[in-house]
């Protein structure tokens, strides 16, 4: 007549609930993505992403400053220069928005958070590209290569502890880590954008950065359709020596993150991306869902379904919640 099994008296308490969790989220696990530009004086608010800005030095660097207090796992530098090229020069500048940002950043915290730096040139060239244009218009892999070898040297220079490579090109992590050896940056970690899809949820992000891109990135990013194809990328890169990995995006690819996670050897990272937290904050401002809880539950998916890190805007705001 009635139930043999009663799952539900493990539900009972939030006392209860916490306590047989499989699922944890602590404020070490979040990494905050920040964009610092150049040529501005006060925070330059972005439209598409409500309470995100592009940061001036000093704004930038007090925000840093309260998401290391607030117990943030890491820093993701995004840079945003005011002028840009073919081949991105500003990206291997030291005086270069970027490194700039960089320098001021370690200088201010020295180890007490991980300062991570976006080792890709699309912030800095004209075309919007990730790499370097040949002459028929196509991404140069092999070119490309030798530009992210430059800007991870002055990355590294500038104070970073861990390059995030996120171009997609091939060999680019062991173009880094053989250029990074050769220069004695023996302890400088590499994030690996592992499987970065060619997705629609970037939109924020490129309002974000100003970028200049015309046409898809879909030559050199990965297809939607695919899940094998991410394996052998996470596999690649592991072989070449990646420190950590990482799938992007994470919501619409929770089933990739979990088999990346299943096979790695070394930390998975997700990145919460732009066009998701735009959603939720979309909805939210409507009063269709509870911002809080989604943040969360969103958080708390992107853990569970494998990431020892996530990328996330609400990072400072997340870690104040779970202390």
């Amino acid at each position: 007549m009635y139930p043999a099994h009663r799952p539900r008296r493990l539900r009972t308490t939030p006392a209860m609930r916490r306590l047989i969790a499989e699922t944890a989220i602590e404020p070490r696990h979040l990494v905050l993505p920040m964009f610092v530009a150049d040529g501005i004086t006060e925070p330059r608010p972005i439209e598409s992403l409500p309470g995100v800005v592009q940061h001036t030095p000093d704004t930038l660097r007090a925000a840093a400053v309260e998401a290391a207090a607030a117990g943030v796992g890491g820093l993701m530098l995004f840079g945003v220069p005011s002028r840009r090229d073919a081949t991105g020069t500003g990206a291997d500048d030291p005086d270069g928005i970027l490194n700039l940002g960089l320098r001021t950043l370690r200088e201010e915290l020295g180890d007490d958070t991980v300062l991570m730096a976006d080792t890709c040139l699309d912030e800095f060239t004209d075309h919007g590209h990730c790499g370097v244009l040949a002459a028929d218009g196509s991404v140069d892999n092999d070119a490309t290569l030798d530009r992210y070898v430059s800007m991870a040297l002055a990355q590294a220079e500038a104070g970073a502890h861990v390059l995030g490579p996120s171009g997609m090109m091939d060999g680019q992590v062991a173009a880094i880590r053989s250029g990074l050896d050769a220069a004695g940056r023996t302890d400088t970690a590499i994030l690996a954008y592992a499987a970065k899809y060619a997705s629609a949820l970037y939109g924020p992000f490129r309002e974000a950065v100003g970028s200049t891109l015309v046409g898809d990135r879909k030559t050199y990013q990965q297809d939607p359709a695919n899940r094998r194809e991410s394996l052998r990328e996470v596999d690649l890169d592991l072989a070449e020596g990646a420190d950590m990995v990482m799938v992007k995006p994470a919501m619409l690819y929770l089933d990739v993150l979990r088999e990346v996670a299943d096979r790695s050897d070394v930390p998975v990272a997700a990145y919460q991306v732009s066009g998701e937290y735009a959603m939720i904050s979309a909805a939210a401002q409507r009063d269709w869902i509870d911002r809080d809880r989604a943040v969360l539950e969103s958080l708390t998916a992107i853990r569970r379904a494998g990431a020892d890190i996530v990328l996330t805007y609400w990072a400072t705001e997340a870690a104040g919640w779970l202390r």
